[in-house]
C-alpha cells in the first residue's frame, strides 16, 4: 500500500491464479459491503456494425445464466434485501451489488455464476433489443439536448472509438443478432481482463478464501490484446451547425489534449486540471465572473478537463447564451478569456483559490462505500494507480502559474478545437385569423 494517505482506510489487492484481479477495501462504519466486478472493454473496443454491443451485452447479463433464468438474478437481490445494477462506459462496463456484509457470499456466487456460465436465449435477446432500442429512443432520440451532444462528441474525438455514443447507433442496434453477443461475451468475459472490488465491513482474511472458492475454478482464458492508447494527431478545426427543436441555443466548444494515460510527462494532467479551475472553479472563477455575472452574456457556463481516460483527453466549455446574445459572440467571448490566460499567467493567489475546487472535482464521494467502490474500480480500467488521489493535492501544489499559462497557448488552440452552435427551430407562427378579422356567417 505504498503511497496511501496514513488515514486511508486499509485497501489490499491480490491476483487468482486465474488473472482475476481484486481490490479490497475495509470500512467498518456500517455493515454493509459493495461488489463490483469491472471488465475492461466498452464502447471505444467496438469494430463499425457492433456499436452499442457492449451495453447490449450487459442488459443480457440480468437474463440467462446455466442456473438462472430471467428474472431469477434480480429476485435473488430483491430477497436478501440487495441493491444491483449495471453500468457501460467507454472505456469498461461494471456490475455492483450492495448487501448487509453478511451476503458477501452471495454477491460473489452471483458475480461468478455470470462470468463463466452466460447463456443467450434467441427470444430474449429479440426482446432486450427492444428495450435498448427504447431506451436509446427516450434518453437520446426524442431529447434535443442530448441528440446535440451525440453530435458534437461524433466530431469531437475524430476516427477514434469515443466519436459513437455508448448505447450504440440506432441502424446498428436493429441489425444485432444474438452470436454477436455471445462472441462479444467469450472474448471479454474472462478474469484476466477484470478487476473485482469489494469495500465495506469485511476483512482480508475473510474476504480472500471466499473469492478463491467463487472465482478460483473459473478456467483462465487468453485475453485479447487492447491497442495501447497513443497521443493522436491533431485533427484540424471542426464546426458543426444544428438546428434542433431545443428550448434555447446551446454552444459546445471542445479540444483534443492528453490524458493522464496519454500524457508524456503525468504533470501536465495537473496543469491542465488548474487550467480548467481557473476558468470554471466556482463562483469566483473567470467564466462565472466576466461572462456570467460581468457581462452577462451567457445565462450558464462551464468548462472540465476529461483527463481520466484510457485514450486522450478533451477539454470541453459549454454555455447558454443570455437572450439577444449570439452564439458567435459568446464563443468570442470565450476565446477572449482564454487568450487572457495565455497571455498573463494567473497569480499565485488564484491558483490557490481553484486548488481545492478542482481537487474536490477528483473525488467520487469518499464518505460512501459505492463512492470508494467506483473509485478503485474506475482508476483500474483506465490503468491508473488507484492511489490517485491520495497524491494529488501535492501534485496540484506543485502547478506554477507560468506552466497554467503555457498549456493554454499550447493546447486551447485552433487546430485542436471542435465547435458545435445549436439552434433552436424557428416555428412559424399560426394565422390567428383571416384578414379584415373573423365575422359570422
Amino acid at each position: 500500500m505504498t503511497g496511501a494517505r496514513a488515514d486511508a482506510p486499509p485497501t489490499h489487492e491480490f491476483t487468482l491464479d486465474n488473472g482475476l484481479d481484486v481490490l479490497v477495501r475495509e470500512d467498518h462504519r456500517a455493515p454493509v459491503a459493495v461488489v463490483m466486478l469491472w471488465y475492461r472493454v466498452g464502447s471505444i473496443d467496438e469494430p463499425p456494425g457492433m456499436t452499442g454491443i457492449s451495453h447490449m451485452l450487459e442488459h443480457m447479463l440480468f437474463k440467462d445464466t446455466k442456473h438462472l433464468t430471467p428474472g431469477d438474478y434480480s429476485a435473488l437481490v430483491a430477497r436478501f434485501g440487495g441493491q444491483s445494477n449495471a453500468f457501460t462506459a467507454y472505456e469498461y462496463t461494471g456490475y455492483y451489488q450492495q448487501y448487509e456484509a453478511s451476503r458477501l457470499p452471495l454477491a460473489l456466487e452471483l458475480e461468478a455464476e455470470r462470468m463463466a456460465n452466460l447463456r443467450i436465449d434467441p427470444e430474449e435477446f429479440q426482446r432486450e433489443i427492444q428495450v435498448v432500442l427504447e431506451e436509446r429512443r427516450q434518453r437520446t432520440d426524442d431529447n434535443p439536448n442530448a441528440l446535440a451532444w451525440e453530435k458534437f462528441t461524433g466530431i469531437l474525438r475524430p476516427g477514434t472509438g469515443y466519436a459513437h455514443p455508448i448505447i450504440g447507433w440506432r441502424r446498428e442496434i436493429e441489425q444485432y443478432q444474438p452470436d454477436m453477443a455471445q462472441h462479444w461475451y467469450e472474448r471479454w468475459y474472462m478474469p484476466g481482463n477484470a478487476t473485482l472490488v469489494i469495500v465495506g465491513d469485511v476483512t482480508l482474511d475473510q474476504v480472500k478464501p471466499q473469492v478463491e472458492r467463487f472465482f478460483g475454478q473459473i478456467p483462465a482464458r487468453p485475453v485479447p490484446s487492447r491497442p495501447e492508447p497513443r497521443q493522436a494527431d491533431i485533427a484540424g478545426e471542426r464546426r458543426l451547425n444544428l438546428v434542433l427543436p431545443v428550448q434555447v441555443p446551446t454552444l459546445y466548444m471542445g479540444w483534443n489534449l492528453p490524458s493522464l494515460r496519454t500524457a508524456d510527462d503525468p504533470h501536465e494532467f495537473y496543469v491542465l486540471s488548474m487550467l480548467s479551475g481557473v476558468l470554471d472553479g466556482g463562483s469566483s472563477a473567470r467564466i462565472e465572473r466576466n461572462l456570467v455575472r460581468g457581462q452577462r452574456l451567457a445565462a450558464g457556463a462551464g468548462a472540465s478537463y476529461q483527463g481520466l481516460a484510457r485514450g486522450d483527453g478533451v477539454f470541453v466549455v459549454s454555455a447558454t447564451p443570455n437572450p439577444g446574445v449570439a452564439l458567435e459572440d459568446l464563443e468570442a467571448a470565450i476565446e477572449a478569456e482564454i487568450r487572457a490566460i495565455a497571455e498573463t499567467p494567473p497569480d499565485q493567489t488564484e491558483l490557490d483559490r481553484v486548488r481545492a475546487q478542482v481537487l474536490a472535482s477528483h473525488v467520487f464521494g469518499q464518505d460512501s462505500l459505492f463512492g470508494q467502490a467506483m473509485e478503485l474500480g474506475y482508476l483500474s480500467m483506465l490503468g491508473v494507480d488507484w492511489r490517485l488521489r491520495a497524491n494529488m493535492a501535492e501534485a496540484l501544489a506543485a502547478v506554477t502559474p507560468e506552466e497554467v499559462s503555457a498549456a493554454a497557448r499550447r493546447y486551447l488552440v485552433a487546430q485542436r478545437r471542435a465547435v458545435a452552435h445549436v439552434q433552436p427551430e424557428v416555428r412559424e407562427s399560426k394565422v390567428q385569423a383571416s384578414e379584415g378579422g373573423s365575422h359570422d356567417e
